[in-house]
């Protein structure tokens, strides 16, 4: 009775904080875990529901990852060799320790992250589900971007500058030995121009731009299915967030 009561509580704690969809799961011979959300909107069911089996390989890829320890630093991520090929790798990396993703703040950066928040992270990349409903699907888009808009906006002030934009096209095209760095400066300045024109329309002359805010970002990627652009293949340890 003790025991079910414990497994209770610690089900109810885990409710709503990885955004995954209600039901029981084993993940180990000592952990029981929700696969559930919370009464509130911004915590409701972002994806398909994820088998049982799913959340125990999950578990173990964690394991692994982490040594077999209760967490997971962000050295532990040179364990997985496709990433050593990414060109944003340090932006990957970064974005499974954002708080804001993390939904544990609105800045700052986790030193090292549990099961708990390595669910979180991973719920934003399940595949929509047929069944839901439209509220539903733009809800789950609009999440899969706000984690995206996150790996752009690396001082958490709201805006993708410039700058921040230069950075992640100059890191994109690095391994392109054909393409200098001034060359991807310059895709970058005409993207943003691009950005403007798109979210402001005609603009004056003197008119700064300052940046691109999160509806911005929707905009620009209105029309252009996120579920392509944003994946994972964690199950069989290929590779862990692709965004291209």
């Amino acid at each position: 009775m003790g025991a079910a009561h414990s497994a209770s509580e610690e089900v109810r704690e885990l409710e709503g904080k990885t955004g995954f969809f209600a039901g029981w799961c084993v993940v180990s011979t000592s952990a029981l875990l929700s696969l559930g959300s919370s009464p509130s909107r911004a915590q409701q069911p972002l994806g398909r529901a994820v088998s049982s089996d799913q959340i125990e390989q999950l578990h173990r890829r964690f394991k692994q990852l982490s040594g077999d320890q209760p967490t997971i630093r962000k050295e532990n991520f040179n364990n997985v060799p496709d990433l050593e090929l990414n060109p944003i790798r340090s932006k990957i990396v970064r974005a499974f320790f954002d708080n804001r993703n993390l939904r544990k703040g609105p800045s700052g950066l986790a030193d090292e992250i549990n099961f708990e928040d390595f669910l979180t992270i991973m719920s934003y990349f399940r595949p929509i589900d047929t069944t839901m409903d439209e509220e539903q699907v733009e809800l789950s888009r609009k999440e899969k971007l706000r984690f995206l808009f996150h790996m752009y906006d690396s001082d958490s002030d709201g805006r993708i500058t410039l700058e921040e934009y230069r950075n992640v096209v100059e890191e994109l095209l690095s391994g392109n030995p054909h393409i200098e760095k001034e060359s991807a400066r310059s895709i970058a300045d005409g993207a943003m121009m691009e950005a403007a024109s798109v979210c402001m329309g005609q603009m004056e002359p003197d008119q700064v731009y300052e940046g691109i805010t999160f509806e911005d970002f929707l905009k620009i990627w209105q029309g252009i299915d996120i579920e392509t652009k944003m994946h994972v293949r964690f199950l069989n340890m290929e590779a862990m967030a692709l965004c291209h």
